[in-house]
């Protein structure tokens, strides 16, 4: 029931971003490219105007942050009100208060559940198990995030313990068979169910479920089975993602050898005239690019797509234990089990799908081949008249160069996106979509985590307070580099009862019984009902300068379109402000969870949408939009190439995950060159490779890697149907984002999301969501036409 809590609100991974220009997804088609710049009609909030300029000079200025930041006033950092405003969080022996407060209200809500016997008590346990999940997340997610991110030592040591202290805890509760129990009852007592809302009966579906993946109805010997497997695949599968290792793990040549290569690299590398590469990394990939001689390509290709023997074992243990454990909880296999709450609901529909997206993409990929392949013809230093698996980087390198150099600097495009017209504009988009905006809010002293962090509140035009964004953009040392978007405490209805409750249990921290049940966290109450409000932090790592007299932190369009993916999630926690927390916003399933996000890279892409914000830093004057066009023209050369690949590792996560792991004969290169030879227009690895040893999404993503292809599909599609591709200000038209809202994005994951799909595009193919539905959305295709 609670085995995948802490994974659920985490859903764009932080890895995902290494390769993210394999699933950017441009909306614009050709025929809008030269269009007249579109006047977008100024509609903001009245009494916003401050809060839109504000927002902007928060970012851009580094004074008017100091003066506007209380937190940099009193120092940091400095005892307050609490990190996020939780008041337990003030110093780090709080975390220990904080995980020990909700575990005894958690322990009161697992007797009342194991005591519940009549019809009323039961039509209480969907939420009474939805607050049990509640008080394990607001504990797991906030203390999971603040060790990974917080600069202080002695608060990451405290945040590690109150995770593990409720982790622990959460452990106990899959095998404790009387929750299962008690909800079986509940759901097969008609009396009960009737009285159930559509959104807990899906959070009802998804606990059962849960308990069911948790095995808690087997026996002892094979609860105690599933229970170490499960330990080994956690252990295993980090092992195989932190230590992937080459069989060979450099690649030596004579300098000469390397002509094309950046000289200062390759003196970086250089030892008595000879220079080693490392095989794996950004070195050997940049020598793929730029290397004249094909021999050397070829070396270096073939030391860096095959794995050690020690890598692949780990692999092949990962795989083979998760098909047993999947076989332990009965069923076909680990993809049965994993994609049973999901959209495709089956490796079935989830190969029907690929292959249909296989079968669209295949003509742009023979296009782009036969361009690299006349490009090579050209070279006089060819050895092959055939493309080579080690030919694609080379010859696609030097296509893309020839187009570059006929267009402006990188430099100039990026001098119209400030990170704070940036964020102007995403808040000006949302205003005219949703009727939501961003408001700056001055942090108290110890409320984040670095002085750096802005703190935004969201408000809506109807309702008022909605969310809290807090936005750590900025580059610095120690920080991840990777983009992502966290859900710090979900959205979620306070019932009277617990008022009751926390009224008989007086707390000096808080002013309040509202406070204390939200351990002083943020809370409305729109429309009155009291609800605890999302939480969000979003993480970026955009370079900027402390000095006032440099510019400002000036981003460039593949960061622009980063920064947008993300809020696109943020949008959907925002929005999703469901009364059960496990249905809250982002938490739905993963081939769903990634839809809002792709779709607002197509509104990255859209001139009306740039018209609201892009502006020189220095002169105001409005970005020409050729710009972008050209820009976009060129990421799209050889994208069917790069879907490919994603299609083909797609495929090979399927065939990983299925039962071929029980069989004696499992080996995973035959498997993936297999896939390779008979779907694939690229040229295949010669024998002697194995890449799949790299491929550390099997672990995280294990059978749901085709999510992004999956979602990229979908959000084309509505950005096409709902958003008429941007076309005459479609794109920022306040019907259309009303349509998204209220068919999409506001349900969170508390409705089927085949439904939610076909109602906002308006077609009935989609609503059962069967094999059929998976191979149609296939046909639709990513390219546009």
């Amino acid at each position: 029931m609670f085995k995948n809590v802490a994974s659920r609100p985490w859903v764009c991974s932080r890895c995902i971003r290494r390769q993210s220009k394999l699933w950017r997804s441009y909306a614009t088609a050709a025929s809008q490219y030269h269009q007249p710049r579109p006047v977008p009609i100024n509609n903001i909030a009245p009494g916003a105007q401050y809060d839109d300029r504000t927002l902007r000079q928060i970012f851009d200025s580094p004074n008017f942050w100091k003066d506007f930041s209380q937190s940099s006033k009193y120092g940091y950092p400095r005892k307050g009100r609490g990190l996020f405003q939780n008041r337990y969080l003030t110093e780090p022996k709080g975390f220990e208060v904080f995980a020990n407060t909700s575990l005894w209200k958690a322990k009161r809500i697992v007797e009342r559940v194991l005591a519940a016997s009549s019809v009323e008590e039961y039509k209480h346990i969907v939420r009474d198990l939805d607050r049990l999940s509640d008080l394990l997340c607001r504990v797991i997610d906030l203390s999971d995030f603040v060790r990974a991110t917080h600069p202080d030592y002695k608060i990451q040591a405290a945040a590690t313990n109150a995770y593990a202290m409720m982790f622990e805890y959460m452990n106990v509760l899959n095998t404790t068979k009387g929750l299962d129990a008690q909800l079986h009852i509940a759901m097969n007592t008609p009396e009960v169910a009737e009285s159930w809302s559509e959104e807990e009966r899906v959070v009802v579906n998804i606990l059962a479920k849960d308990f069911a993946k948790s095995a808690v109805d087997l026996p002892r010997a094979q609860r105690e089975r599933f229970v170490n497997l499960s330990q080994d695949i956690s252990e295993i599968g980090p092992e195989f993602v932190d230590h992937m290792k080459a069989a060979q793990p450099t690649v030596t040549f004579p300098s000469s050898k390397l002509k094309g290569m950046d000289p200062t690299l390759v003196r970086e590398f250089t030892r008595w005239g000879q220079v080693s590469l490392p095989s794996l990394g950004g070195v050997s990939m940049a020598a793929l690019r730029t290397v004249q001689d094909e021999g050397a390509r070829q070396e270096i290709f073939l030391a860096s797509r095959t794995a050690s023997g020690t890598t692949l074992d780990r692999l092949d243990q990962m795989l083979k234990k998760r098909a047993e454990l999947a076989k332990l909880s009965k069923f076909e296999s680990y993809g049965h089990l994993t994609l049973s709450d999901k959209m495709a609901k089956s490796p079935e529909s989830v190969n029907r799908f690929l292959q249909a997206l296989s079968s669209d993409n295949s003509s742009k990929v023979k296009v782009e081949m036969a361009e690299l392949l006349k490009a090579k013809f050209s070279n006089p230093d060819t050895i092959t008249s055939i493309l080579q698996p080690w030919d694609r980087d080379y010859y696609t390198h030097q296509v893309l160069s020839r187009v570059r150099s006929k267009t402006r600097s990188p430099d100039f495009i990026s001098s119209f996106f400030s990170l704070g017209t940036v964020m102007q504009g995403l808040s000006r988009l949302f205003t005219r979509l949703y009727g939501v905006r961003f408001v700056p809010h001055e942090s108290t002293p110890g409320e984040t985590w670095n002085p750096d962090v802005r703190r935004l509140d969201v408000m809506s035009e109807a309702d008022g307070h909605v969310a809290v964004l807090y936005c750590d953009l900025f580059s610095r040392s120690g920080k991840s580099p990777n983009p992502a978007h966290f859900t710090l405490r979900c959205s979620r209805e306070i019932k009277n009862h617990e008022l009751e409750e926390a009224a008989l249990t007086p707390n000096a921290l808080f002013t309040s019984i509202e406070e204390s049940v939200n351990d002083g966290m943020a809370v409305s109450t729109a429309s009155g009902v009291l609800k605890q409000l999302p939480t969000i932090a979003l993480i970026c790592d955009f370079s900027t300068h402390s000095n006032p007299s440099m510019p400002p932190s000036l981003l460039s369009f593949n960061e622009v379109t980063t920064l947008f993916h993300e809020m696109g999630h943020a949008i959907h926690s925002i929005l999703g402000r469901t009364s059960l927390q496990n249905v809250s916003g982002t938490r739905c399933a993963t081939d769903f969870a990634e839809l809002p996000s792709v779709l607002m890279e197509h509104f990255a892409a859209d001139p009306s949408v740039l018209a609201l914000f892009a502006r020189h830093y220095e002169n105001d004057q409005p970005l020409p939009y050729e710009m972008v066009a050209d820009k976009l023209i060129l990421e799209r050369k050889f994208e069917g190439s790069d879907i490919e690949n994603q299609i083909l590792l797609s495929m090979t996560d399927q065939a990983f995950h299925s039962t071929l792991p029980l069989e004696r004969s499992f080996n995973t290169t035959h498997i993936y060159h297999e896939i390779q030879r008979k779907h694939g227009v690229l040229p295949s690895d010669p024998p002697g490779t194995s890449w799949e040893g790299f491929f550390g999404h099997l672990f995280g993503y294990g059978s749901t890697y085709y999510s992004y292809l999956f979602d990229r599909v979908l959000a084309k599609r509505i950005w096409q149907v709902v958003f008429a591709s941007g076309h005459g200000g479609m794109s920022i038209d306040r019907a259309n984002g009303e349509k998204m809202k209220e068919k999409v994005l506001k349900w969170g994951g508390g409705r089927d999301p085949w439904r939610c799909v076909s109602e906002v595009l308006d077609d009935g193919r989609m609503e059962n969501g069967d094999e059929k539905s998976m191979g149609i959305v296939g046909s639709w295709g990513i390219q546009r036409r």
